[in-house]
């Protein structure tokens, strides 16, 4: 990504720590405590920018999804109900649960620290006039590079606030010599209108859209507006307005303020302006829907749903450019993606049972309203009208929608290089005795390349970039805003129907026109449609507890989870549901906790409920 890579590290050390700060998450990265002063940072044009572009290093990488994982990562997959990850640090914490002191995947110390570098960078930062041949910074490009800085300031507090809620809003570089460096944390509605307020600042100031390669890493007004349309369906949401029964006696210490709001309803409106904008430019020539035909000229599903998450296209809002799918001899989700008999594979990604089922059949309808379905028995010839199944697959998995086949890699099916077909049961290829096989009975076949194989002249890997934000999601928000505003409104239909079409799915027009109008019927379509369209991407785990579903059937967190019959001896006992594990679920976990460290420093901060 040449200039703003973000993962450049500086070579240079800053004398800006907060040495004197007692709380850490304060400090400006450890990589910029060192050698120049902040005068001399600011005075060339090299140090500037080297400053400048460790301000990106925050942006999350939704492809980095088992080992060596943090919160700005994608353990979110794995920490729902939707992937049991067999290795890494999420293979028993979905088990045994955590607690305030052991908590992994934090936002907090990372994403202040670079809160801080932005503020420094938006006060000091300056022209720095052309002389002869020397490189410059003219107003442009510093205008420029504090919009981004400026931009990054609030996405970093949005996503603070998308895992811990009420938060210390720094919209300033603190000062180390001052004797007060305890902060508390601010309302909700304070948190969501300053995020709200940068937002909108800051998207007339960005770039449209990024179409040079090596700059589609930068944000731009489209970026901007995506934060704030989620931003407002977060703060319209039940979580964080009014539904938490918990948290409405949370208040800071000192002045006594809650820290969440009773119910607005009028916040929905609010959310649905916010998505409407984003809709608004989106569809005047920005962003649309992958889609690819066939070589008659007709739709192709299978071949769009696979190449939109396999290299940039106008779908992609805004991607982190590096990656983690990795390769088949290393770390990363294609070798874990990747059956045990096919050279190497680890076979650590499994999908859930419970995802499973939620994918539609081919007509449409769901596993419970459709006819197509049966769990009995193995297809015969010509009876799989989705014809990606071979004669004998187990019916539960035949007739379903392109998703579920671009997504669920299931028993029996051919693996895409080798064409040997693969089974999962004890004896077949598969150590169930360690860690490094699919719990479940199913692989992870989303976003996997199906070009790499680990033998002759195959490719060891591919790029893809990690999508972090993609019109497909944004089409169904506004669905769901404008149903909670007004559910006879027909546009929910009509973009619940886009994303279904370009699924190659039945629309609901057509197969449930009953549902058109009816608000909590339309609220489950939405949801529905989420799940199966965002899997595995990253975005299930905040939108069951934004809904306060985690206890409820449709978004259950705890309990058994299922898959097939990993310990089955003889292959025909493979074919029952059975329970893989027990997942922990406390209600405390509908919001992450602050970590531990920082409560007993601070005299400020309160703890979430429950924690």
């Amino acid at each position: 990504m040449n200039l703003y890579r973000i993962t450049t590290k500086l070579a240079l050390l800053l004398t800006v720590i907060l040495s004197s700060c007692n709380m850490d998450y304060l400090d400006v990265s450890d990589e910029l405590a060192g050698e120049l002063t902040m005068e001399e940072v600011f005075n060339t044009p090299s140090t500037t920018r080297q400053f400048h572009r460790n301000i990106f290093s925050g942006i999350p990488n939704s492809s980095n999804m088992m080992l060596n994982i943090g919160g700005l990562d994608n353990p979110w997959a794995g920490a729902t109900d939707e992937i049991k990850m067999a290795q890494g640090p999420l293979r028993n914490l979905t088990s045994n649960g955590f607690n305030s002191g052991n908590a992994s995947f934090h936002r907090w110390g990372a994403l202040y620290q670079l809160i801080r570098q932005a503020n420094l960078f938006l006060e000091n930062a300056r022209v720095i006039p052309k002389s002869g041949i020397a490189d410059f910074i003219d107003e442009d490009e510093l205008s420029e590079m504090k919009a981004q800085a400026k931009f990054l300031r609030a996405y970093y507090h949005y996503l603070l606030f998308e895992l811990y809620g009420p938060i210390p809003i720094m919209d300033a570089a603190a000062d180390p010599s001052s004797p007060d460096l305890d902060f508390a944390r601010s309302p909700v509605d304070e948190v969501v209108n300053f995020i709200d307020s940068e937002l909108v600042e800051v998207s007339e100031q960005l770039n449209d859209k990024e179409t040079e390669q090596n700059f589609l890493a930068l944000p731009t007004k489209g970026v901007a507006l995506a934060v704030r349309a989620r931003l407002w369906m977060y703060a319209a949401s039940p979580l964080f307005n009014g539904g938490y029964e918990e948290a409405l006696s949370l208040t800071n210490p000192e002045s006594g303020n809650r820290l969440f709001p009773d119910h607005d309803s009028s916040k929905w409106q609010k959310a649905l302006d916010a998505v409407q904008e984003f809709i608004d430019f989106a569809e005047s020539g920005y962003y649309e829907l992958y889609k690819e035909l066939d070589d008659d000229g007709e739709y192709d599903p299978y071949s769009s749903l696979y190449n939109l998450f396999m290299e940039y296209n106008d779908e992609i809002i805004w991607a982190n450019p590096n990656h983690s799918f990795g390769n088949l001899t290393g770390e990363g989700v294609d070798r874990r993606a990747t059956p045990r008999t096919e050279r190497g594979g680890f076979a650590c990604i499994a999908i859930s049972q419970e995802l499973v089922d939620d994918f539609f059949m081919i007509d449409g309808k769901t596993i419970g309203e459709s006819d197509l379905y049966s769990e009995e028995g193995f297809s015969d010839p010509g009876e799989d009208l989705s014809g990606q199944t071979d004669i004998g697959t187990y019916r539960m998995w035949i007739n379903r929608e392109p998703r579920f086949y671009q997504t669920v890699f299931f028993h029996g099916r051919k693996w895409h290089i080798s064409n040997n077909v693969i089974k999962f049961n004890k004896g077949n290829g598969n150590d169930n005795s360690s860690q490094n096989y699919p719990w479940s009975g199913y692989l992870m076949y989303k976003r996997i390349s199906r070009s790499i194989y680990n033998e002759g002249s195959y490719p060891r890997s591919e790029y893809r970039p990690s999508i972090i934000f993609r019109l497909a999601e944004f089409y169904l928000l506004y669905a769901e805003a404008l149903n909670e505003v007004n559910p006879s409104d027909a546009r929910i239909i009509e973009y619940i129907d886009k994303v279904r079409k370009r699924a190659g799915i039945p629309l609901l027009a057509d197969i449930k026109p009953e549902i058109i109008g009816d608000q909590e019927a339309q609220r489950e379509a939405v949801r529905q449609e989420m799940r199966v369209e965002l899997a595995t991407e990253g975005q299930r785990y905040f939108d069951v507890r934004r809904w306060m579903i985690a206890e409820q059937p449709e978004g259950q967190q705890g309990g058994a989870f299922y898959g097939m019959n990993m310990n089955a001896e003889v292959e025909a006992d493979f074919f029952e549901r059975t329970p893989y594990e027990v997942r922990a679920w406390e209600k405390a976990m509908y919001l992450y906790p602050i970590p531990l460290n920082e409560i007993q420093k601070s005299e400020r901060l309160v703890q979430n409920p429950g924690w």
